[in-house]
């Protein structure tokens, strides 16, 4: 007589072995994630309750992609907030400044908000974006995702003449950004000389992960909004220039994380 074997299996979804470093915090077990005090909402409920609209989104959910740097190299375009909270989980925010932006019309009197924000991990990495809205908070958050978006990569080295020869956290060279008016030069700096450079540059440069620089000015510097986006503009412009293997060497020139 023979008995036939049943098996019951549970409707429980495939989890990869390997898992972003975001994902891997949000879907821990309960007893192992830390409480924090975060403001405003947890970026980590949004990554429990994400379903994936895009092919990248997809690899990051399925442990194909499972750090920031390989979804650059991908070429494919990141699109969607989580996928940056899920790869570079200790992203910090700076709200730069808040503006109040009244306007009359034949209903009567408009109000809308300016938000100029910026969001960095101090490694390397850093964003920046302006939004604007009816109301403070919800254009907050809308300026925070739309600068996670906006993340480049920050190219750092030891570029300054009077250091001596090995890693520093400085620019490899001069570089100059502009917005509107103002313009903004960087210049390489030696270690422990610290940020040259005024309030709001400053606040940009130390979430990009540069801790000395020398710094020139010109135009209208007094704008809060054209002054951060000069400096953000000025790393911009980093990215874009060509340097030879050799170059890159000896100047202990990294882009990004420092790994390793």
């Amino acid at each position: 007589m023979s008995e036939e074997q049943t098996e019951q299996t549970e409707d429980t979804p495939d989890v990869p072995e390997v898992l972003a470093p975001g994902l891997a915090m949000a879907l821990a077990p309960p007893e192992e994630q830390q409480e924090t005090r975060r403001r405003g909402p947890d970026p980590l409920a949004g990554l429990r309750a994400w379903q994936p609209r895009t092919r990248l989104g997809r690899m990051v959910m399925n442990g194909q992609v499972h750090t920031y740097e390989q979804a650059i190299s991908s070429g494919l375009p990141i699109r969607e907030v989580e996928i940056v909270d899920a790869l570079l989980p200790d992203l910090e925010d700076d709200v730069l400044s808040v503006n109040m932006i009244q306007r009359m019309t034949d209903s009567g009197r408009r109000v809308r908000f300016n938000v100029l924000c910026v969001v960095g991990n101090s490694d390397g990495y850093v964003g920046l974006s302006i939004c604007k809205g009816k109301e403070v908070a919800s254009t907050i958050r809308k300026a925070i995702d739309k600068a996670k978006l906006n993340l480049i990569p920050v190219m750092r080295g030891n570029g300054s003449w009077e250091s001596s020869e090995g890693p520093g956290n400085s620019i490899p060279f001069k570089v100059t950004g502009r917005s509107g008016s103002t313009r903004v030069t960087l210049m390489p700096a030696p270690a422990g000389k610290g940020l040259v450079i005024g309030d709001y540059g400053r606040r940009v440069l130390t979430l990009a992960g540069i801790t000395d620089v020398w710094s020139r000015s010109a135009g209208q510097t007094r704008t809060t909004i054209n002054f951060a986006k000069a400096t953000y503009n000025a790393l911009v412009e980093l990215n874009r220039t060509r340097i030879t293997d050799a170059d890159r060497k000896r100047l202990n020139i990294i882009e990004g994380r420092n790994i390793g």
